[in-house]
C-alpha cells in the first residue's frame, strides 16, 4: 500500500475534519496526490475531501463492507496517489455499540496497518493534555501513534504549557493550530452541510483549513509519518464486470444534485462494471433521463427541498408513470420519502401509498435486516448489515410489504420491481444488487 496516515482524536469535536480536510489539501498543494478516506458510514466528510483533493472521497467501514474489503477497497481508492489521508470516526477507539470498537478508527487502521495521529482539543487544558495523550498511547499497543496535532490553542504561553505536558510521553508534536473562525461551515440537525449545496463555502473552508494547517503543521514530518507505513499489501478492489456483452448499455438514472447527495462512490462504478450506462440528473430541475430504464434514488436532505421537490411537477409524473409502468427502483432513505404520497404537506410521487413528515427523533445506526420478501434485487431472507440516519418517519395509509425485518420489527416498502427504505448499503458486500438492478433495466430496454 501506499504511504498513509490516520487522523484521530480522542473524541468528536476535536478538529479531525478540520485537519483531515486542511491536510489533504495543504499537501496537494505542496505537489502531492492525495487519496482521502473517511472511516464509517458517512457521506458528508468524503464531500469536503473530494474538494480538497480533486478525486472521489470513499469510505472505509468494515462494519458495511467487512473487513476482508477494506484492504482492497482502500487500494483501489489509493490507485495513482503519493499518499493518503485517512480521517477517523467519533474517538479513536469508538466502534459499534457493543462491540471491542469493531469498525472504529483503530480497527481500520490496524486493519490498514497505518501511523495514526492524533488530533487534541487543547482549548480547556494545558499539561493535562499529555495525560491525555499518553493514555491513548498505552490503551492499545498494536496502535501506533506516531505524532499528535494541538487544536484551537489559544496562546503562546498556552502552547508552551500543552507542549510541556506532551513531551514526557515522547509522542512528538507534528503542528499547533490557533483558533480560526473561517472554519466555520455551516451545519444542521444532520451534521455538515453537503460540499455540493454551498461549494463556494466548502471551498472557502478548505482553502482556510489548508492555510492554517500549512502555517501550523510541519507537512514534512507527517510526509514521513506517513512513509512510516509498514509494507502491506493488498490487490486493489475492482468491481465485478458483467458477463453480458452483446447489446446496448441500457441507461440507469441516479438522482443526484442537492438533495440526493449521499451515496457511496463505489455505487456508480458497479453499475457501469454491471452494464449500465449511468446517467447522474437532478431532481430538483431536471426531467427522467432519456431511455431511462432503471432508478437508484440515494440518501440526503429532501425534507429541506420539500417545496422545490415538489414544484417539479413533470418529474413527479414521469416517475409515477415509469414505475407504474414497470420501472425499477432501489430507493435509500431520501429515496423512499420521494417515493412517497407527500413529504410534510408537499405533494412527491406519489409511488407508495405512505406520507413522510420529519420528527424530533435521530434514528441513527448499524442494521442487521433480513428481506421480508422476494424482489428484483434481494430474496426473501437474505441478511444484509446496513446504516440508518434520518430524522423523518413515515405513515402507512394501507397495508404494504415491508422491506426488512429488523431486530425491533419491520421497515420500508418494496412491491415486485422496487426497493424501498431507510437502510444504506454499501454495495461492495452486495454486488449482485447492482448487477440485478442492470439486469432488470437491461430487460425492461428491450
Amino acid at each position: 500500500m501506499i504511504p498513509r496516515i490516520v487522523v484521530a482524536a480522542p473524541a468528536s469535536g476535536a478538529g479531525k475534519t478540520t485537519v483531515a480536510v486542511g491536510l489533504m489539501a495543504a499537501l496537494r498543494r505542496a505537489g502531492q496526490v492525495v487519496a482521502g478516506f473517511k472511516v464509517g458510514p458517512d457521506y458528508i466528510d468524503p464531500g469536503f475531501h473530494a474538494v480538497a483533493t480533486g478525486r472521489p472521497g470513499r469510505n472505509l467501514d468494515p462494519m458495511l463492507s467487512g473487513e476482508e474489503l477494506v484492504g482492497p477497497l482502500f487500494a483501489h481508492g489509493s490507485e495513482g496517489a503519493d499518499l493518503a489521508v485517512v480521517e477517523g470516526v467519533m474517538g479513536l477507539y469508538d466502534g459499534a455499540l457493543g462491540t471491542e470498537g469493531f469498525s472504529s478508527t483503530a480497527h481500520v487502521a490496524k486493519l490498514l496497518k497505518a501511523p495514526v495521529v492524533l488530533v487534541v482539543d487543547a482549548s480547556a487544558a494545558g499539561r493535562s493534555v499529555g495525560a491525555v495523550v499518553q493514555g491513548f498511547v498505552a490503551f492499545d499497543t498494536e496502535i501506533r501513534i506516531v505524532g499528535v496535532i494541538l487544536n484551537k490553542v489559544g496562546s503562546d504561553r498556552h502552547e508552551a504549557e500543552v507542549r510541556a505536558g506532551v513531551a514526557p510521553t515522547g509522542v512528538p508534536v507534528l503542528g499547533v493550530l490557533r483558533r480560526d473562525t473561517r472554519l466555520t461551515v455551516p451545519s444542521r440537525h444532520l451534521g455538515l452541510i453537503p460540499a455540493n449545496e454551498q461549494r463556494t463555502q466548502a471551498e472557502q473552508a478548505v482553502d482556510a483549513a489548508a492555510e492554517l494547517v500549512r502555517q501550523g503543521v510541519d507537512l514534512q514530518a507527517v510526509i514521513a509519518a506517513a512513509h512510516s507505513a509498514p509494507t502491506h499489501t493488498a490487490i486493489p478492489w475492482t468491481p465485478p464486470q458483467s458477463a453480458v456483452v452483446v447489446g446496448e448499455r441500457p441507461v440507469v438514472a441516479v438522482a443526484g444534485g442537492p438533495v440526493f447527495s449521499f451515496h457511496y462512490t463505489e455505487t456508480t462504478e458497479l453499475l457501469t462494471s454491471a452494464g449500465a450506462d449511468v446517467v447522474t440528473f437532478d431532481p430538483l430541475t431536471d426531467q427522467l433521463p432519456e431511455a431511462t430504464a432503471a432508478l437508484y434514488l440515494g440518501g440526503g436532505f429532501p425534507e429541506l427541498h420539500a417545496e422545490a421537490l415538489s414544484a417539479n411537477v413533470e418529474l413527479r409524473k414521469q416517475v409515477a408513470a415509469a414505475v407504474a409502468d414497470g420501472l425499477p427502483v432501489v430507493a435509500e432513505c431520501a429515496g423512499l420519502l420521494y417515493l412517497c404520497r407527500e413529504l410534510d404537506g408537499h405533494p412527491m410521487t406519489g409511488v407508495l401509498p405512505a406520507t413522510a413528515r420529519m420528527t424530533g427523533r435521530l434514528t441513527l445506526g448499524y442494521r442487521t435486516a433480513v428481506a421480508a420478501s422476494t424482489t428484483a434485487f434481494f430474496d426473501e431472507g437474505r441478511r444484509v448489515r446496513g446504516h440508518e440516519f434520518h430524522r423523518t418517519t413515515i405513515d402507512l395509509e394501507t397495508d404494504v410489504q415491508p422491506a426488512w425485518h429488523l431486530p425491533g420489527g419491520v421497515e420500508g416498502i418494496t412491491l415486485p420491481h422496487v426497493h424501498a427504505s431507510y437502510l444504506h448499503l454499501h454495495w461492495t458486500a452486495t454486488p449482485d444488487v447492482p448487477a440485478r438492478l442492470v439486469a432488470a433495466a437491461r430487460e425492461r430496454a428491450r
